[in-house]
């Protein structure tokens, strides 16, 4: 038996990228909640992408970096819309922050990643650039990334092209949580980014909930920068995957529950019935 045999876990993912969270959790036999509290619109202005991708197809870069499985996917549609080919984006050098977004430029675009860092992160991404002085780079971001990545490149000396790919937007739909919460039916809340927590927090608060009404629900975060949002907005994180994975993430959401061996808010009902 599972750490989460039962368990109801809530997913925020947005709705193109929860079923591989989904489908993790029902391998464990818990039961997953889709709630999105996020979604992926282009940007309000695509020119400053559009002009960065036609200069891609005129060779105009020396590599390109992809910080997200969102950007892959953002990335592939403003292609197409323009119709230049996808392969105008394989460059000399092509980093990736993760697996998943190396195997998903993989698969969309074609794209073979040639710098991956052990650690899942934007920084540890520039660490294991080797930055030649004026080197051109395409960064490709959400429209709410923050400067850090860009700053330290171009500090190394690089030439950094730095363009909003798409819009992080609160998301809807999914099951009525802010009543589930009343309820006691919630084991656990899961988030994979810091845009999910914020906008979590916007979407249960214009649906008559609140974070206290969360107060007793188990909160697992995807790594230490999700983790670190979760708690400044107001969160009591108790589970932290160390791996920037879903796998991990689930894994540790298990490993809690089978130590903790507390019986759940959503069981709780049940045992004094």
């Amino acid at each position: 038996m599972s750490g989460l045999t039962g368990k109801r876990v809530v997913v925020t993912r947005a709705p193109h990228q929860a079923e591989e969270l989904a489908t993790l959790l029902r391998e464990r036999d818990a039961k997953p909640l889709l709630y999105p509290c996020i979604d992926i619109a282009p940007p309000e202005d695509s020119m400053a992408l559009d002009d960065a991708l036609k200069s891609a197809a005129n060779g105009g870069f020396d590599c390109l970096l992809l910080t997200s499985a969102n950007t892959v996917i953002a990335l592939t549609k403003r292609l197409t819309a323009l119709s230049l080919p996808f392969d105008c984006l394989q460059m000399p050098t092509v980093g990736v922050v993760g697996p998943a977004t190396a195997q998903l430029a993989q698969n969309m675009l074609g794209l073979k990643s040639t710098v991956m860092p052990e650690g899942y992160t934007t920084i540890a991404l520039a660490v294991a650039l080797r930055i030649i002085p004026e080197m051109r780079i395409l960064l490709p971001q959400s429209a709410i990334a923050n400067d850090v990545l860009a700053a330290t490149l171009t500090g190394a000396g690089a030439k950094v092209t730095n363009v909003d790919a798409y819009r992080t937007v609160i998301g809807s739909g999914g099951v009525d949580l802010p009543a589930m919460l009343a309820a006691n039916e919630v084991d656990a809340i899961t988030f994979a980014s810091s845009s999910a927590v914020h906008h979590f927090l916007t979407r249960l608060s214009s649906e008559s909930g609140s974070a206290s009404d969360v107060a007793q629900v188990t909160i697992a975060c995807i790594g230490p920068s999700t983790a670190q949002t979760a708690s400044e907005c107001g969160l009591s994180v108790d589970v932290k995957s160390r791996e920037h994975t879903l796998p991990a993430l689930v894994a540790e959401l298990a490993s809690y529950f089978e130590n903790r061996g507390l019986k759940s808010p959503a069981r709780e009902r049940e045992y004094k019935e």
